[in-house]
């Protein structure tokens, strides 16, 4: 399976990190040795001193596709679940000074924790779905898909005319305004509406 996420979808955080409002979806890939399960604990890893959380939601595919047109997206996803783009900011921020990829800040093992699920048929309306992340207990993002630049339908659009969807593929699709630097000893918890989909520590 391979992880397919979106950068900047949310005008608010393209805000904050001062990036330039894109045209299309911003794709970036993150292998399957970045995955996060079962609420396993985040270890804190050695060449980064700036991890930041990036809470999102993520569809699962369940067929096989490519060429997707937009109002046949909808066939493609029956779960949704919520998961973190940890992404380390200092070496990002070295890449792109030097104009280089930046995979080695988003990709590392351990960076794409994932929760639960939930059937996208008990959820009720998709383009109005709150989501929000809570560290110690304390709010720190907050999100809404009537927010979303690119919405569930043109992002599977878009990324299924580069790669071919499979089942199982992940689609990370953005963060809100709210990121910043994780600690040894955080708590993370992450919901869909009221619904707790994520938790887990970091070490």
């Amino acid at each position: 399976m391979k992880i397919i996420c979106i950068g900047r979808n949310y005008a608010a955080h393209i805000e904050e990190l001062k990036n330039e409002k894109p045209g299309n979806p911003v794709v970036f890939l993150k292998p399957d040795t970045a995955l996060l399960k079962n609420g396993a604990p985040f270890f804190y890893p050695d060449f980064s001193k700036n991890i930041h959380h990036e809470v999102e939601l993520v569809l699962k595919i369940n067929k096989e596709g490519k060429y997707i047109q937009k109002k046949f997206a909808h066939r493609y996803f029956e779960e949704i679940g919520l998961g973190i783009d940890f992404t380390a900011r200092d070496l990002q921020d070295q890449c792109k000074a030097k104009g280089l990829p930046w995979e080695i800040a988003k990709a590392f093992n351990g960076s794409a924790p994932i929760g639960e699920f939930l059937p996208v048929a008990d959820i009720g309306a998709l383009d109005n779905l709150d989501f929000h992340l809570t560290i110690n207990g304390e709010l720190r993002q907050k999100g809404n898909t009537s927010l979303m630049l690119f919405d569930f339908g043109t992002i599977i659009e878009y990324v299924s005319q580069f790669f071919t969807l499979k089942k199982g593929d992940l689609i990370y699709t953005g963060t809100p305004a709210g990121v910043g630097p994780v600690q040894i000893g955080d708590h993370l918890e992450g919901y869909i509406q009221n619904q707790k989909m994520l938790d887990f520590e970091v070490k």
